[in-house]
């Protein structure tokens, strides 16, 4: 979305642009049997479960953000393993639109709750616990559609590529 705006100062015609917010979410599988994943209880509104994720901060590519978020949220260093989609309904966030990139991890360890997590947990992809927050019963759906080989995933690109 694009509106005009006026400099205050010069008079001058600006053009600002109104964008979704870049943000990356991780389904941690942890190296454990029945691979349980890892969902974080927010401690910000919206409250609930949720993956683990946030903002793309700038200068930092969608690898890099999927890294740092999950040891933020879970104290787990996580391999990246595919890509799962993106997800970008206007309505898919209550506070404002954003577009997110979901990631596919794998990680060993015990998790623990980071500064702006109020919880962890590990759980059955199967039956995680409910209501999640924004569109992630969705992302879960299509993760188990993945893990069941009815769905396709695409690779992380290399740091170096």
């Amino acid at each position: 979305m694009r509106r005009s705006l006026t400099c205050p100062a010069c008079g001058a015609s600006l053009e600002a642009w109104r964008n979704p917010f870049p943000t990356v979410d991780v389904i941690i599988e942890l190296a454990a049997p029945g691979r349980p994943i890892v969902l974080i209880e927010r401690g910000r509104e919206p409250r609930g479960w949720a993956l683990p994720g946030g903002f793309v901060e700038y200068g930092e590519s969608l690898e890099q953000a999927a890294r740092r978020e999950a040891a933020e949220e879970t104290g787990l260093a996580v391999e990246l393993l595919a890509l799962l989609g993106a997800y970008s309904r206007p309505d898919r966030d209550p506070r404002q639109h954003n577009l997110s990139v979901v990631f596919l991890a794998r990680a060993a360890g015990r998790p623990r709750a980071g500064s702006d997590a109020r919880g962890v947990g590990v759980f059955d992809a199967y039956a995680p616990p409910g209501p999640l927050c924004f569109d992630h019963h969705t992302i879960l759906a299509h993760y188990r559609a993945w893990r069941e080989g009815r769905r396709p995933a695409a690779p992380v690109q290399a740091e170096s590529d």
